[in-house]
């Protein structure tokens, strides 16, 4: 299936891994509202044979940030409502049907690091490089950036990003933690995909406590976190898939844990 600058695609042997890939590559990926509004409508309504997916993006570049050119004159009320509607499309990225992996390469920058923060796993290649120049084009970030990209490197760091022009590159941005692995040039998505299927075969329940209930627990204070964990593991223990897992690791039926 082709959507206009998006490219989707079922893959694996249950059409259990869905790629997506941004494919404005004149505008080296970036993000117009129409490709938001399509991202928000694929993952609202991902197949149901879908237990992961990965974003990548076409040609040299992830995501190059917002696209300038069509930045709009708006007054307060038009940019708040704007910003919100992008909220809402990478709320289904981040809080959507399945893990998300993200395959980064080239430029990350701008709304590309926000849709990045808006997944669950951040594959970088050595080409990738980090930066948030909203701040040297006198606007700020609106698409839940401010929320999420401190949660992976802290507001001291995004405060540096945005206020200095500051490029991280692949080595250090793995480093501060933009992303959770660094592979060679060419393999992100290799590798991103690996995980997809990887993850894909995992309790869909435990998928959805990780992806859901994880994040907020890391928000709630602690006696809060502590019940809401108990609920959940209750829960996902409960589920009939989550009993012969555990009742086939018993019996040796399943793979241990060996050393990486």
């Amino acid at each position: 299936m082709s959507i206009k600058d998006i490219q989707f695609e079922l893959c694996g042997e249950q059409k259990e891994v869905a790629v997506i890939r941004l494919s404005r590559v004149v505008k080296r990926n970036a993000l117009n509202d129409a490709l938001i509004l399509a991202l928000r409508d694929l993952f609202e309504n991902m197949p149901a044979s879908v237990r992961a997916a990965v974003i990548d993006g076409e040609g040299e570049h992830f995501c190059a940030g917002l696209d300038l050119s069509e930045l709009q004159d708006r007054d307060a009320g038009q940019g708040l409502h704007h910003s919100r509607m992008w909220h809402a499309a990478l709320e289904r990225v981040q809080y959507g049907p399945v893990p998300v992996i993200a395959a980064l390469h080239g430029a990350v920058i701008g709304g590309g690091l926000e849709l990045a923060s808006a997944c669950h796993i951040r594959v970088a290649d050595e080409t990738t490089f980090y930066a948030l120049p909203e701040g040297s084009r006198g606007i700020f970030v609106g698409g839940g950036g401010s929320v999420r990209i401190p949660r992976l490197i802290g507001a001291a760091r995004m405060t540096d990003m945005m206020m200095t022009g500051r490029v991280f590159n692949a080595q250090d941005g793995e480093r501060i933690g933009l992303a959770q692995y660094l592979v060679p040039q060419g393999t992100a998505f290799e590798k991103a995909y690996a995980l997809a299927v990887r993850i894909a075969t995992n309790a869909p329940l435990t998928n959805y406590a990780l992806t859901h209930v994880l994040p907020r627990i890391a928000e709630q204070p602690a006696d809060q976190g502590f019940m809401t964990e108990a609920m959940m593991a209750a829960i996902a223990q409960s589920a009939p898939e989550a009993k012969e897992r555990v009742r086939a690791f018993l019996e040796g039926r399943a793979d241990k844990v060996k050393k990486a």
